[in-house]
C-alpha cells in the first residue's frame, strides 16, 4: 500500500527532478552521501548557526535559546534526510521542503538568509565529500548530485514560501480594507472621548488637584488602541506617522516636567494641548478615510473571525520583538456545548456563543483582540500583558462567565461555563507555535475537570488534532 503524501502539480516536477538526480548517481557516489550523513550534519548545523548569526536580521530569529534548541536538531534531520533520500521517500520529502518554506513565511524569514544559509551549507558539504572521498571522480559525481539536491530543496521551499506570502499578503489587504473597526462613527466618538478624559485628566495632576505621576499617552487606551489597532486598520501612511511622532513628543515632554514644581508643570501644558489638538485633526482624517466597511466579522457573534488572526498575530510578534512588550493570548472553549446543543436546541447554542461574545467585548480593553476562532471557541488577544497578568484577566473572565447566565428564548436561564489556556509570547517569532501553546493550555483545563484556568507550561501535552507546530 502506497503512503507516500499526495503531490500537487506544483511539487510533480520537484519530485521528477530528485528521481532524475538520484537515478543519475552511482553507488560509489550515492555509499559516499550515505556516509557523510553518519556524522556531517552536526558540525554544518553549527557551521550555518555561525555564519547567520553575524547577520542583525538572522539575530532576530535565532538569538533566542528556545528557538536555537528546536532549529539545531532540525538541521541535522533535514540534512540527513536531503542525504540519504531514496526513490519511494521523494514524495515525503518534497513536502518536506514545501513544510519548511511555509514556516519560513510564517516567520517571516528573508530568502535572501535562507539561501545564503544554503550556499554555506553546500561549500562546506562540498569540502567534507571531496576529504571522505577514495576517488576525484566519485567526489564529484557526489559534489554533482549534492548540489542538485540542495536546490531542489531550495526551489521547494521557495515555492512554498511565496504562495504562503502571497496568501497573507492578500488577507493584510483585506484586514485593512474591512478594518477593525467595527461601527467607524462609534469608535470615532469612543477614540475621541478616551483622548479628552486623558487631556483632562493631565490637567488635574499637572495643577496639582489629583495624586499621582502623569500617566504616559502611549499606554493610556487611547495609545494601545491606536499602536495595536488604529495603524493596521487605517494602514501605514504619513497620517499615522506624524499620530505616532506626536504620541512620543507629548510623552517625552511628560517626562522632562515630571521633577518640575506644579507651576512648572503647568507651563508644558499649551504646547501639549496643541499637539493633542493636532492628533484629534489627524484622526478625523483618518476616519473620514476609512469610510464605513464592514469589519470581516463572525455573521452570528460578530466577532473577528479567524482568516485575521495570522495577521494579528505577525503584527503583535513585531511589535513585541522591536519594542520588548509583551502579549498573550487566551483560547477559550465553552463547556458541555454539545450537551447545550442536545438539550436544548441549535438556538440556545447560538444564544450561548452570542452572550459570550458579548461579555468578551464588556471585560477586556478596545486595544485587545477578540476572535471566533471556530465552533464553541473563542481567541482574546491580549496586548501589553504579561503571562502572569493574562492569567488574573483570564480568571476574572472565567468567574465572571460562570456568574452571567444567559437566557432563552423560553425565559429560562442557562448557567455557563468556560475552560480557558493561556500563553505569553516567549520571544519566539512562529504564531503557529503561540496558537499551539494555548490550545495545550485550553486542553488541559478541559482534562482537569473544565471551568478552570491553565497556563501553558513545558510538558503539556498537544491538544488532539493539532500539527505540531516545530520551528525548522
Amino acid at each position: 500500500m502506497d503512503t507516500s503524501p499526495p503531490m500537487d502539480d506544483a511539487s510533480q516536477p520537484l519530485a521528477a527532478a530528485w528521481l532524475h538526480t538520484l537515478q543519475h548517481t552511482g553507488p560509489a557516489a550515492t555509499a559516499l552521501l550515505h556516509a557523510v550523513a553518519t556524522d556531517a550534519p552536526a558540525p554544518l548545523a553549527q557551521r550555518f548557526y555561525d555564519v547567520l548569526l553575524v547577520d542583525a536580521r538572522a539575530r532576530r530569529f535565532l538569538s533566542h535559546e528556545q528557538v536555537k534548541q528546536r532549529l539545531q536538531p532540525a538541521m541535522q534531520r533535514w540534512l540527513v534526510q536531503l542525504l540519504t533520500t531514496t526513490a519511494g521517500d521523494i514524495a515525503a520529502t518534497v513536502a518536506a521542503q514545501r513544510i519548511i518554506g511555509d514556516v519560513h513565511a510564517r516567520v517571516g524569514i528573508p530568502v535572501d538568509l535562507v539561501t545564503r544559509g544554503a550556499r554555506v551549507l553546500k561549500h562546506d558539504l562540498y569540502g567534507r565529500l571531496q576529504a571522505r572521498a577514495d576517488h576525484a571522480d566519485t567526489a564529484f559525481e557526489a559534489i554533482r548530485t549534492a548540489s542538485a539536491l540542495v536546490d531542489i530543496a531550495m526551489e521547494g521551499m521557495t515555492l512554498a514560501y511565496t504562495h504562503a506570502r502571497d496568501r497573507s499578503t492578500r488577507a493584510d489587504a483585506a484586514y485593512r480594507l474591512f478594518s477593525l473597526v467595527q461601527n467607524v462613527g462609534t469608535e470615532r466618538e469612543r477614540q475621541r472621548a478616551l483622548l479628552l478624559d486623558w487631556e483632562n485628566t493631565l490637567l488635574y495632576t499637572l495643577a496639582g488637584h489629583a495624586e499621582g505621576e502623569n500617566a504616559s499617552l502611549a499606554t493610556s487606551e487611547f495609545g494601545l488602541w491606536f499602536t495595536h489597532k488604529g495603524i493596521p486598520s487605517f494602514g501605514e501612511s504619513s497620517e499615522t506617522a506624524q499620530v505616532s511622532a506626536l504620541v512620543k513628543a507629548i510623552d517625552a515632554c511628560l517626562q522632562q516636567a515630571s521633577d518640575d514644581a506644579p507651576a512648572q508643570r503647568l507651563a508644558a501644558l499649551p504646547a501639549i494641548r496643541e499637539r493633542l489638538a493636532a492628533i484629534r485633526t489627524l484622526m478625523t482624517l483618518l476616519f473620514e478615510r476609512i469610510g464605513e466597511l464592514d469589519a470581516g466579522s463572525d455573521s452570528l457573534t460578530h466577532l473577528l473571525n479567524r482568516r485575521f488572526l495570522p495577521t494579528v498575530l505577525r503584527r503583535e510578534i513585531e511589535l513585541a520583538t522591536r519594542n520588548q512588550t509583551p502579549f498573550a493570548l487566551l483560547m477559550l472553549d465553552l463547556d458541555h456545548f454539545k450537551a447545550i446543543n442536545d438539550g436544548h436546541g441549535h438556538d440556545a447554542g447560538d444564544r450561548a456563543l452570542q452572550h459570550v461574545a458579548g461579555l468578551l467585548g464588556q471585560l477586556t480593553r478596545g486595544s485587545d483582540y477578540l476572535f471566533r476562532f471556530g465552533g464553541e471557541e473563542f481567541v482574546v488577544v491580549l496586548v501589553a500583558a504579561s503571562q502572569s497578568q493574562a492569567a488574573l484577566i483570564a480568571e476574572s473572565l472565567r468567574r465572571q462567565i460562570a456568574q452571567a447566565p444567559v437566557m432563552l428564548g423560553n425565559g429560562t436561564s442557562l448557567a455557563l461555563t468556560t475552560s480557558i489556556g493561556v500563553a505569553g509570547h516567549d520571544g519566539h517569532p512562529d504564531y503557529e507555535r503561540l496558537l499551539a501553546r494555548a490550545d495545550a493550555a485550553m486542553y488541559a483545563a478541559k482534562r482537569r475537570g473544565r471551568n478552570c484556568v491553565v497556563v501553558a507550561e513545558e510538558g503539556l501535552p498537544e491538544a488532539p488534532g493539532r500539527r505540531s507546530a516545530r520551528a525548522l
